[in-house]
């Protein structure tokens, strides 16, 4: 198409009139919906399809951050570290997480592509990079999905001991393929609804939280921050005294490590949004308000309804007492047992299902997309680019569907035992993913300067940069490195391999690309930071109606859209050929 013959200048920033090149134009994807009119113009340089609104990517990028961790497994990082230290670890590595979230927000709004960040490692890193970037990334999500099936399995259990270990699997697989093998559309519309149930439990945990420790609970005992007191803010753990404390903040950090995350799920939906430089702006600008209102506020609520050494949470963790990974691990229903409340607990459990459920199920919208992009950069077999006429990547959606199959192992090993194996296995290459995303905006940073662009006429320009990307590239190889060092005290080779497998993985697939391909690093001035923007720029052209809100979105589907100022009877909808792109413009001279 061209696409590289355009000089920068031809292509203007965020709040321009994008001027459509005759290059960029190509047959697009025939639609007869009522809404929008998408013939003339590519919404994408592949097969996928724009189709994901602001309400549903809001949301989704909600939904695909929250799952069991922060309602079930930070009950370990509270007894680990105490109150405390969960507070401290989670408000920094929260905000470490913002630094990597502010270089990944910039590439991917400039290059809302399909594989997200880790065709951008590919592009302007080195092939080998973005190879292993991406099969680091892809296994993650894919093992993702056996874990939010086993830990479905044991919340399932909170109610009764009597369901088969089999059945949960085979209705969680059978749901995930029929949501997933529909139109994106489809699925986005499930997942939106799915996460505001996470928003509807999280938000009533913390109404719990704060209602029960002013007295309002049924021994009216106004206990406040007693537990900070009582038995104390900092936990030991391993050891004893100062380093004992040092190491239930340490504690304290892997369960954050593992629990806050976020910014790998907007940009791998981006390529599948509509209007994703103004869309998908809005959900990377809300990750810090989510990394604080969700995580670093349920650390607090968390510390502040039990104390860290509870008997009940003690034994659970032990494996000395039924419930370890259910709703019954829960520090907030552990918390309503002891207050006396009977039926919250059944409540919290219901949206907890529903919780896991969708975290599961974005999963492995993930995965299937993370394969779909390393097959576009021939990264894998080139079968898997088949596209069904709704823009699904069958063949990685196949696949992808092999890896819940992983928690049939349940029925022999018992739910906690695999859970343990997958949250091991797991937390290395989701830090990997943003080690990633740092050393992939360095190199973007540098080619940046080198071609002589000024940041300033991209959509979103990140702050405190290049500074944000070294400073959280080192904090990201420090976790990565640190976080399994209970295997050296004692020394297991067991844990030592559970805990480092994909740190030892990674580096092997980038060699093993490196020297079979021999690819080598982009040099500054030969980055092609062009690539696939003229395509999104002839898209973003093409829309009639200014961008809707997300509240307008909210309104709508309550009828209530029509007496917003301004709006339509549409929303979103895009001219329908290139002769109309041509005389708007003309029209705007």
């Amino acid at each position: 198409m061209g696409i590289k013959d355009f000089s920068w200048s031809e292509k203007k920033g965020a709040g321009d009139d994008h001027e459509v090149h005759p290059d960029a134009i190509a047959p697009g994807y025939a639609s007869r919906d009522s809404d929008e009119i998408v013939e003339g113009v590519n919404e994408n340089a592949d097969q996928l399809h724009r189709r994901l609104g602001n309400r549903q990517i809001q949301l989704m990028a909600i939904g695909g951050s929250i799952g069991t961790a922060l309602f079930v497994s930070i009950g370990s990082g509270l007894h680990h570290g105490g109150p405390g230290s969960l507070f401290i670890a989670y408000t920094i590595y929260a905000c470490m997480l913002g630094l990597v979230n502010n270089c990944i927000s910039e590439m991917t709004i400039l290059m809302p592509v399909s594989g997200g960040f880790v065709r951008l490692a590919g592009e302007w890193v080195d092939d080998a990079f973005g190879f292993m970037a991406g099969w680091n990334f892809f296994l993650y999500e894919a093992l993702l999905i056996p874990f939010e099936i086993t830990a479905l399995t044991t919340v399932l259990g909170f109610w009764s001991d009597n369901i088969p270990p089999w059945s949960v699997p085979i209705a969680a697989i059978i749901l995930y393929a029929a949501l997933n093998v529909l139109a994106v559309r489809i699925y986005g519309e499930a997942e939106f609804w799915l996460s505001g149930g996470k928003v509807i439990l999280i938000f009533m945990l913390f109404t719990f939280t704060f209602i029960t420790m002013v007295g309002g609970n049924p021994q009216h005992d106004a206990y406040g921050f007693r537990y900070w007191k009582n038995p104390g803010s900092f936990a030991e753990y391993m050891t004893t005294g100062a380093l004992g404390r040092f190491e239930g903040f340490l504690g304290a950090l892997w369960s954050a490590s593992f629990t806050v995350v976020g910014p790998e799920y907007i940009s791998m939906v981006a390529a599948e949004a509509k209007r994703p430089r103004i869309y998908i702006k809005n959900a990377f600008k809300t990750v810090y308000y989510r990394f604080g209102l969700f995580f670093i506020m349920g650390a607090l609520a968390v510390g502040i309804v039990i104390p860290y050494n509870d008997k009940t949470l003690t034994n659970i963790l032990a494996g000395n007492s039924g419930g370890s990974g259910t709703a019954a691990a829960s520090p907030y229903v552990i918390a309503m047992t002891n207050l006396g409340i009977s039926v919250f607990p059944h409540i919290v459990n219901a949206l907890l299902v529903t919780s896991i459920f969708s975290a599961g199920n974005s999963y492995t919208y993930c995965a299937t997309r993370t394969l779909y992009g390393l097959a576009l950069e021939g990264r894998a077999p080139k079968f898997l680019r088949k596209c069904t006429k709704n823009g699904v990547p069958v063949y990685c959606f196949a696949i992808v569907m092999i890896f819940p199959c992983l928690s049939f192992l349940q029925i022999g090993s018992g739910s906690q035992v695999v859970l343990n194996w997958l949250i091991a296995l797991i937390t290395a290459g989701g830090v990997i993913d943003y080690i990633v995303m740092c050393i992939t905006y360095i190199f973007f940073y540098r080619a940046v300067k080198a071609q002589g662009i000024d940041r300033r006429t991209f959509p979103y320009r990140g702050w405190f940069q290049p500074y944000s990307a070294y400073i959280g590239l080192v904090w990201m190889v420090c976790i990565v490195s640190c976080y399994g060092y209970s295997s050296f005290t004692p020394w297991s080779v067991s844990t030592f391999f559970s805990y480092y497998t994909m740190v030892i993985v990674s580096p092997a697939l980038f060699i093993i690309w490196k020297v079979l391909k021999r690819t080598k690093f982009v040099k500054p001035h030969e980055a092609d930071l062009m690539w696939e923007r003229p395509v999104i720029d002839a898209y973003e052209g093409t829309f009639i109606d200014p961008p809707v809100g997300f509240w307008t979105e909210m309104l709508d589907l309550v009828g209530l859209g029509r007496f917003v100022k301004g709006a339509g009877a549409h929303r979103d909808r895009r001219l329908s050929s290139v002769a109309d792109i041509e005389q708007r413009r003309m029209s705007a001279k």
